[in-house]
């Protein structure tokens, strides 16, 4: 049965539409960990191979009724009306994975770190991670503590997102936000290891799950680090703290929470994948002061898409209220993600030397494909980008 969170919250839901399941052999379970109520510790729900599993549900997408709270709050509506209007349109969906199946196991997987965007929360990016488990992953999707989500339940109370105060500086807050988001990657690596070893973990969540049935089912030498916008950042400065991460996908990375000092002190591969009507050339510009001669830095952009093209979002909406909602670009929303996610599994393939056969997607990284851009489709000047010049303000009105 599910837990508490995961009562279905009543909506309305379109038989066209929903998100997707992983394409690959596996099916799919998920689980959700929460290590201590503080901020010094782990929240994240865990996508994996899963056995068959008769009795178990699909849990509900949205977890409780809070996160549409949180979500009004980045978007700077009413709460009560958001919430009539989130329940009406997404209050139904479930997410394409088996709750608290039994965990395959299959010899050792690679594990991926995922970090989600600003204002969002550890269930918008199912179909990508649902998509990575589905071909032999285990995904752990963090939800963050830094006040940059939707919310987060510490104690039983709901931490919802901090908008900038008066007179504040975006950058100090970003610049902070984006660090800690680093160290829960980090703390999440580390917690999974302690569990692939054999020690206990307390979960403080209720949970049937058996979490030492991972034990040596994890290889750890195999660890990427992925995000989106924000998360995107997150990569970067996860990249920068820690090298057991081997590479890291940047999904239409927001560089400015970012120092440009540490750049260089990123040794590992960064696949860039941007939409083509989010980016802008100061953003650029910091993406390309990664590049490098020796490590392998790749960028390619989706043709047709916007910056909600990554979130589950993209799926759930029709086509006019998603083009009004800035949710739906011009491409069909499958074939982004599908894009999306072949590119990344193979840059994932080559750089932790995977026995796969995701290679054959390996002229994805170039950009070889009619609906992708190698590089950008930004105009780049050779002058010094502005260091900030892209506001959480300018972000919000991507959705509005």
């Amino acid at each position: 049965m599910l837990g508490r969170t995961q009562v279905a919250v009543m909506g309305n839901c379109s038989n066209t539409l929903g998100i997707p399941p992983g394409k690959g052999p596996h099916q799919v379970g998920c689980a959700d960990l929460m290590v201590d109520h503080t901020v010094q510790g782990s929240f994240f729900r865990l996508y994996y191979p899963c056995e068959p599993s008769p009795s178990s549900e699909k849990p509900c997408w949205i977890p409780s009724q809070e996160y549409f709270d949180g979500l009004a709050d980045f978007m700077k509506i009413n709460r009560s009306f958001a919430e009539r209007i989130f329940n009406y349109l997404y209050g139904s969906y479930r997410i394409p994975a088996f709750w608290e199946a039994p965990f395959k196991s299959n010899g050792k997987y690679p594990l991926v770190i995922f970090s989600h965007g600003l204002g969002a929360f550890r269930t918008l990016y199912s179909a990508i991670c649902a998509e990575l488990a589905s071909r032999g992953f285990v995904v752990a999707s963090v939800e963050h503590r830094d006040e940059s989500g939707s919310q987060e339940n510490l104690e039983k109370v709901w931490m919802y997102y901090r908008a900038l105060k008066p007179g504040e500086e975006e950058f100090s807050l970003r610049n902070n936000q984006v660090q800690q988001r680093a160290n829960e990657c980090i703390r999440a690596l580390k917690i999974l290891d302690e569990i692939n070893s054999g020690k206990s973990v307390t979960n403080v969540l209720q949970s049937e799950f058996d979490w030492s049935s991972l034990k040596n089912s994890l290889d750890l030498c195999k660890t990427a680090v992925m995000g989106h916008s924000f998360g995107g950042a997150t990569v970067i400065e996860t990249l920068c703290k820690e090298l057991t991460f081997k590479c890291g996908v940047a999904l239409d990375t927001w560089m400015v929470p970012l120092k440009e000092e540490i750049f260089p002190n990123v040794k590992q591969p960064i696949l860039f994948i941007n939409s083509e009507k989010f980016q802008w050339a100061g953003n650029i510009i910091r993406m390309r002061k990664l590049d490098s001669a020796s490590i392998q830095r790749k960028m390619i952009t989706i043709r047709g898409t916007v910056h909600q093209s990554f979130p589950d979002f993209t799926f759930l909406t029709g086509n006019w209220i998603g083009k009004v909602l800035k949710l739906k670009g011009d491409i069909d929303p499958h074939l982004a993600m599908d894009l999306s996610n072949k590119a990344s599994l193979a840059f994932l393939q080559r750089h932790l030397s995977l026995d796969k056969d995701f290679n054959q997607w390996d002229p994805l990284i170039d950009g070889k494909d009619e609906n992708l851009i190698p590089g950008t489709n930004i105009h780049v000047m050779s002058h010094k980008a502005p260091e900030h010049s892209y506001t959480v303000k300018r972000m919000v009105l991507q959705l509005l």
